[in-house]
């Protein structure tokens, strides 16, 4: 997935032709729900530079799912930003930037494994979930989930249609990565990691009828998991990423590159594996070049061992502490019939951030 492209592309879905002032490209997603009439302009895709011509017969072909896409990519972002919270590079996006991520992901690092894998599940999942909420008329349910019931169940609901998300993750994002070069067999790799934790983490989710919830009949259909469970899952996979080698193999069509396991020792990657292969900057300090905001005056964990501790967050530097006083309701009290009611209380609180 062009993360260059994609800020042009979020920007002529959601605010016209320029990015909400002030603000990371991706918060206007916010706003999708508003333009529900974009099936109604066909003009819309051949308005958006940079498109391949794949990628615009998809967006022709399935404007009304268009908004589900760039929501996926919201979602992915995001979830980015939880997992990577404590860790010096913590997934920042630009402001007033179409490069949301400014050159951090111009290296094939783990960093960009990650965010290609997790962008791209958001994608499946948002479009899997729109899907069977109904909220398009070119995709429903699930119905291949239907035959034998199992023990004590039987099917019922509405079965999300993972292959159909994944599909479409895989048909768009996917459409860039055609060059037969290291950078691309990379993307497409993490690009298939992400989307394959979306089909394998699918599951029976159920719901009990019967008086007073006694459960006599149970109902259950194919579903999603939540997203953070996916984000969990790639986060491991992200610290347990695989470093490649490139090589370079002549073909019919000219040089092709191809990746192989730097160390052969180790098992090599599956298709469920992140990979990657090239170093990431240690993220310290400030540099324009890679990307890196430094750690300077983030809030770090004093009493943490781990990567979001004072130690290692800040690089060595050391880190300055604050008293806060904080405002927060304490005495709360359940009154019959039916409220709370408590005081305020002001508490004091030691505040570390990095040197």
């Amino acid at each position: 997935m062009d993360y260059h492209l994609l800020g042009l592309i979020l920007s002529f879905l959601f605010n016209g032709t320029k990015v909400l002032a002030g603000y990371p490209i991706w918060w206007s997603l916010a706003l999708g729900h508003q333009y529900s009439s974009l099936g109604s302009q066909p003009i819309l895709c051949g308005s958006i530079p940079g498109l391949v011509p794949k990628q615009l017969r998809f967006c022709r072909n399935y404007i009304e799912i268009m908004p589900s896409v760039a929501e996926g990519v919201k979602l992915g972002i995001q979830e980015c930003q939880h997992q990577f919270r404590g860790r010096r590079w913590n997934c920042t996006t630009i402001d007033d930037s179409l490069a949301i991520f400014g050159p951090v992901l111009d290296k094939a690092t783990r960093e960009s494994a990650f965010v290609h894998a997790i962008a791209s599940a958001g994608v499946a999942f948002a479009v899997t979930r729109s899907c069977a909420e109904g909220t398009s008329t070119i995709c429903g349910c699930d119905s291949h989930h239907k035959g034998p019931p199992g023990d004590g169940w039987k099917w019922g609901g509405c079965s999300e249609d993972a292959d159909f998300g994944v599909l479409v993750s895989r048909e768009f994002a996917d459409a860039r990565e055609n060059r037969p070069d290291a950078r691309s067999a990379m993307n497409r790799h993490n690009n298939e990691a992400g989307r394959t934790t979306i089909l394998d983490h699918m599951h029976l989710k159920c719901k009990c009828h019967g008086l007073s919830g006694s459960c006599e009949v149970k109902t259950c259909w194919w579903a999603q998991p939540d997203f953070r469970a996916i984000g969990d899952y790639l986060k491991d996979k992200y610290d347990s990423a695989s470093e490649m080698v490139v090589e370079k193999h002549r073909e019919s069509r000219g040089w092709v590159e191809t990746l192989r396991a730097k160390y052969a020792l180790f098992k090599p990657p599956t298709e469920r594996d992140l990979v990657y292969y090239e170093n990431s900057p240690n993220f310290c300090e400030p540099n324009p070049e890679t990307g890196s905001f430094g750690t300077r005056d983030r809030t770090c964990n004093v009493t943490s061992h781990g990567i979001d501790g004072c130690d290692l967050l800040c690089c060595g530097r050391g880190h300055n502490t604050r008293t806060e006083k904080r405002k927060e309701k304490c005495h709360c009290i359940f009154h019959w019939c039916c409220y709370v009611s408590c005081q305020e209380c002001i508490r004091v609180y030691d505040v570390h951030t990095c040197k």
